[in-house]
């Protein structure tokens, strides 16, 4: 009994200290995002979203699942082997940073062909190719470590920080200063988060770097799976010239990624302890968590949406009165049934099926579903415009969450059955 409270007790408090760290983080980008929509124009507006979603596609190329796979082999390292676990940091930093140069080097020679409105802005942002993946990195070593706390004070000061410097920038200087506010902000934060953590060494580990490279090329795919099932959107609405719908879709898009945070947070704490869970083949125990935490969800993302069809039209039309129009309105209330569909596939992907070592079933659901959305929405969008990309966000998101929560939960069950 003392030994389940104190289970609990660690991941409550956990939870808080990510809670507070991922505010710190993601409140910045999001205030980033806010004050661009309030100051600039919506066509400027759909323009910064286009090139942002430009560079977040290159950036998964620069990751390519190196720090989601990182946070589950720090977890195994530090409970197995500490010289393996020193090794991480310059293992995985370096296979990023050839990634990176070789994205970098594509981006540069090839930008013109791939953006319209947005490709002279692409200069700006080519430092996020790999200060993100970067930040990313030292997020997935803190995460494994379990060192939460100082993870969210570190997050916190220089979130507070970056604010009052992307608001004078984005005041003075507008797309551009929104723009560069980015970089800004992922600079410091990769200063911040690597100044608190030295105990690694400067050594190629070929066992470290085939390890974590072979588990991140699975969860790479599955990235570039998500990026095509949701963000490659965004530039088939630029492809079709819909730029100030861009605006649109990401205000929907972010709405919805703020709502999911809670969901997000619950998932990397208790990814850990999954991963000790299913490393003993307590699958019993597993199935068990899994059946709880998905039910838990549900309700919390019905009250969501329903916050959503009823309250938030209302704090819309006071915050960004410009934005509040028919079709944004239609979109996120139609939109409020995956919120809830969403809720629990991220329990099930980020909370169990990543850190159990299934990642591979991210990605071939990801991808399988993404591949789907292409032509769906493209079909779509010519039919209908940006209600295309609503119809084919709400058919693809429902079905491949549904499908998803429902097959890992055979899995499970599978393995259960097995060990009895």
């Amino acid at each position: 009994m003392k030994v389940s409270l104190s289970i609990h007790k660690e991941m409550i408090c956990n939870y808080i200290w990510r809670t507070l760290q991922l505010f710190g983080k993601e409140g910045v980008v999001f205030f980033i995002f806010f004050i661009s929509a309030k100051l600039l124009s919506p066509y400027d507006f759909g323009v910064y979203n286009y090139s942002l979603a430009f560079i977040f596609f290159l950036i998964l190329f620069g990751d390519f699942g190196i720090s989601t796979a990182t946070s589950k082999y720090v977890a195994e390292y530090n409970l197995t082997n500490k010289d393996k676990l020193r090794g991480v940091l310059f293992n995985s930093g370096l296979i990023i940073l050839i990634l990176t140069v070789f994205v970098s080097l594509i981006a540069v020679v090839y930008e013109h062909y791939f953006l319209k409105d947005g490709q002279t802005y692409i200069i700006y942002l080519l430092p996020l190719i790999f200060l993100s993946p970067m930040t990313s990195l030292y997020d997935g070593i803190y995460r494994g470590l379990k060192r939460f706390k100082q993870l969210a004070v570190i997050s916190g000061i220089i979130g507070f920080v970056s604010i009052f410097i992307a608001w004078f920038l984005i005041k003075n200087y507008g797309l551009k200063g929104a723009l560069l506010s980015q970089d800004i902000f992922y600079l410091i934060m990769l200063i911040g988060l690597g100044s608190h953590y030295c105990d690694f060494h400067f050594k190629i580990n070929k066992n470290v770097m085939r390890e974590i490279g072979r588990y991140s090329v699975i969860v790479g795919i599955a990235g570039l799976g998500l990026f095509i099932f949701t963000r490659i959107n965004i530039l088939i609405l630029g492809y079709f010239n819909l730029i100030t719908e861009i605006g649109y879709y990401e205000i929907i898009n972010k709405i919805f990624a703020i709502l999911i945070i809670p969901f997000s947070i619950f998932s990397q704490i208790i990814s850990p302890n999954i991963t000790e869970i299913f490393a003993k083949k307590q699958f019993k125990d597993l199935l068990h968590k899994y059946i709880k935490y998905l039910s838990a969800s549900f309700v919390v993302g019905v009250l969501l949406a329903l916050f959503i069809i009823i309250i938030l039209p209302l704090i819309l039309r006071s915050f960004l009165p410009s934005y509040c129009n028919s079709e944004i309105i239609f979109a996120l209330r139609l939109l409020s049934i995956i919120l809830i569909t969403q809720s629990m596939s991220n329990i099930a992907s980020v909370g169990f099926s990543t850190p159990s070592g299934h990642a591979k079933v991210n990605m071939f659901f990801l991808l399988g579903f993404g591949i789907i959305n292409v032509p769906l929405s493209i079909l779509l969008v010519k039919f209908y415009g940006f209600y295309g990309i609503v119809y084919s966000t709400l058919i693809i998101k429902g079905l491949a969450d549904i499908s998803f929560i429902y097959y890992y939960f055979n899995l499970i069950k599978n393995e259960k059955n097995k060990s009895e």
